[in-house]
């Protein structure tokens, strides 16, 4: 099960840094033919069409697909002032109510996110831009980011009480 947990982290960590490298290429592509515009005259201005809404998604994909991710490499930002001043069992304590809270917290948020997807598929709901994107595409993304942070949220609490003690460490602070 560890293994199959790693490789989905592994997973979405991967496809949101191809995400953030299509925002790259894209922006990048765009910039070339703003500056080709500029050295060949107007006649020449291309326009890569809603490369916003495209980038956008891609940013809102690599944000939610990294979140799981990132809190199983204990890469988000904590105040630990608190928590190292306490004794071991009172920082796992601490830590436990912390994941607790934050997976409720999580599959609320997790919870509107479907439906907000099942009123933009009932209503067909679409991208405002030249290229119109059904918005519940990006809006699965999202849900999918949700549901692995929930997932490592989960397995954090789990790890904690099994080993006994805290576990989400800044790799600096160890």
């Amino acid at each position: 099960m560890r293994r199959l947990l790693d490789t989905l982290y592994a997973a979405a960590a991967a496809i949101a840094g191809i995400s953030i490298l299509g925002i790259c290429l894209l922006v990048s592509a765009q910039i070339m033919l703003n500056i080709a515009a500029r050295l060949l005259g107007p006649g020449h201005a291309l326009t890569i069409p809603s490369y916003a809404d495209f980038a956008g998604f891609m940013l809102a994909a690599a944000t939610f697909l990294a979140l799981g991710p990132t809190l199983r490499q204990g890469g988000h930002i904590r105040v630990t002032l608190l928590t190292r001043r306490l004794g071991g069992r009172l920082a796992l304590g601490l830590e436990l109510f912390v994941l607790a809270i934050t997976a409720a917290l999580t599959g609320f948020v997790l919870r509107y996110v479907v439906q907000l997807i099942g009123e933009s598929w009932r209503y067909n709901d679409l991208s405002p831009g030249i290229i119109p994107i059904p918005l519940w595409i990006p809006q699965c993304l999202m849900a999918l980011g949700l549901v692995i942070l929930l997932i490592a949220l989960i397995d954090t609490f789990l790890g904690d009480l099994r080993s006994g003690r805290p576990s989400l460490q800044n790799p600096d602070e160890t």
